[in-house]
């Protein structure tokens, strides 16, 4: 679909209406300037006074017109780029409703092409909105349904309870500790992650930098009396490893870190049933940790060969077994929608297989086409349901969980996903991941450790948020694993010092 807007000059609209489009349309290309044999133009006239006023005039190839109409009052702001963002949302909003009038589409996210849309609400909770001006707000600004905010508001209240005390949380951190190893590479796959298999070098050079992290980090939080909330092993697989260099990681962060006994959540991904091991799963008792994740994606065997996912789907049954008799009593299982080759039957089977080991809590992905992933190369390959089969699937799982008393906690969003929809987390009562309320709603600052850990620090008085990144392959991560740690704690040392002195 190739699409030709008229009337805005300025470069920087190219990427919010190109992925506006892509919610329409598989592939499309918009040009900001007139463009011969287009499927579609569009001609923005935009004026600016004391308040955005925004025409859209669509007109196709067969000389069909749609129009739509915007105007919002102008908010002082004091930056150039806040004062740009309102003109963006005003042009998002008439570009989305023109070609939804044109495509017979609803989006149900309206504009919002982001990531975390329940941070939306979270700030007017923190404001002390009243909900009925919130909802209406989410509404007139980003043409978000009904249904989507309702799920919004359910997800914001079951966090709440969970971390009553989220809005208070900015002096404390949470902790990822990236993995960087797994049996196979997934086909889906972006993260960092290599085929453990004739590696070992690899990773006991890799260990032995994270060991180093977590004993800088630790003992920076301790001098500077600074208290964990969580902690999250994640990767790759962060049980490709062996039991006893699982033994050696844990009983490292139970001496660098700061009151391990305090931390409201430990957990440990166990994602892939082929790395669990009676041993691997007697250290985790050891060392206290019963929340990990064992994902089956699909009990379809034909889709685990398709995906690159050496297990079989016995092998995922098995592995819960024996996880829930040596006592592991917080177990996540996570489920992929639109996988290659499935449609309703396939995802039925699978929640008919979910239902007989009633994991604590589900989380509910719908495939994105990630940029780097083989499946995107090789889309031909790959061949996925459409939007509408998609949304009857997520709905499945919506009503399934809710049958069986599994409640969302935590949403959050891809660029590339199926359906233009979301991945929702759900958990039975008491049982949902505090770390994954904190990375999705951004209240405090996570430090990763490891190879490819992305840290997030966010400024305790201002909410700004700067992200860092270690290395995402292991040789690198091996050369400059003090250099980033040094870098990290510089960043920490400015945020907190800034901080404790208003305190």
């Amino acid at each position: 679909m190739q699409i030709s807007v008229l009337g805005l000059q300025d470069e920087r609209f190219q990427r919010p209406l190109q992925l506006i489009a892509n919610l329409f349309f598989e592939e499309s290309e918009v040009y900001l300037h007139a463009q011969q044999n287009v499927d579609v133009q569009i001609t923005i006239d935009l004026e600016i006074g004391s308040s955005i006023r925004v025409n859209a005039l669509l007109l196709d190839k067969e000389e069909i017109e749609k129009s739509a109409f915007y105007e919002t009052l102008v908010i002082a702001s004091e930056s150039e780029k806040e004062q740009f963002k309102q003109i963006k949302y005003a042009v998002s909003h008439v570009y989305l409703k023109v070609l939804q009038e044109w495509t017979g589409i609803t989006q149900k996210w309206g504009i919002l092409t982001g990531i975390r849309p329940t941070k939306l609400l979270h700030r007017h909770m923190q404001k002390k909105t009243p909900k009925a001006v919130a909802h209406q707000q989410l509404k007139e600004d980003y043409l978000i349904t009904d249904e989507k905010i309702h799920l919004m508001q359910q997800i914001v209240d079951r966090q709440l309870a969970v971390v009553p005390d989220l809005y208070e949380l900015q002096n404390e951190v949470s902790i990822y500790i990236g993995i960087p190893f797994c049996p196979t590479k997934c086909a889906y796959c972006t993260f960092p992650a290599y085929a453990i298999n004739g590696r070992q070098g690899s990773v006991d050079s890799f260990l032995g930098g994270l060991h180093y992290e977590m004993r800088r980090v630790g003992e920076w939080l301790k001098e500077n009396k600074i208290k964990i909330t969580t902690v999250y092993y994640g990767g790759g697989t962060p049980t490709s490893i062996t039991a006893e260099e699982m033994d050696m990681l844990y009983e490292e962060m139970y001496t660098s870190f700061p009151d391990v006994d305090k931390i409201r959540e430990i957990t440990v991904e166990a994602g892939r049933p082929d790395t669990i091991t009676p041993e691997k799963l007697e250290v985790l008792k050891k060392w206290k940790i019963d929340r990990i994740s064992v994902n089956p994606q699909s009990y379809i065997q034909e889709t685990l060969k398709a995906i690159g996912r050496h297990h079989t789907v016995e092998e995922t049954i098995e592995k819960f077994h024996l996880a829930r008799q040596m006592g592991m009593n917080n177990i996540n299982m996570d489920l992929i929608i639109g996988l290659p080759g499935e449609g309703v039957p396939e995802f039925t089977h699978t929640l008919n297989e979910t239902e007989k080991l009633m994991p604590e809590s589900l989380t509910v992905h719908t495939l994105s086409f990630k940029r780097a992933s083989e499946m995107t190369k090789n889309k031909e390959k790959y061949k996925v349901a459409d939007r509408g089969e998609i949304e009857k699937m997520m709905e499945m799982a919506e009503k399934w969980t809710k049958e069986h008393n599994y409640t969302p906690y935590y949403l959050y969003r891809q660029k590339n996903i199926l359906g233009n929809l979301e991945n929702v987390g759900y958990s039975l009562p008491n049982q949902d991941s505090i770390y994954n309320i904190m990375i999705m709603e951004e209240q405090q600052t996570i430090i990763g450790l490891g190879c490819g850990a992305a840290s997030k620090f966010v400024d305790p008085l201002t909410g700004k948020i700067t992200h860092f990144a270690n290395p995402k392959d292991p040789k690198t991560y091996n050369e400059s694993f003090e250099k980033y740690t040094e870098d990290k704690l510089k960043i920490l040392s400015e945020l907190f010092a800034t901080n404790q002195s208003h305190a």
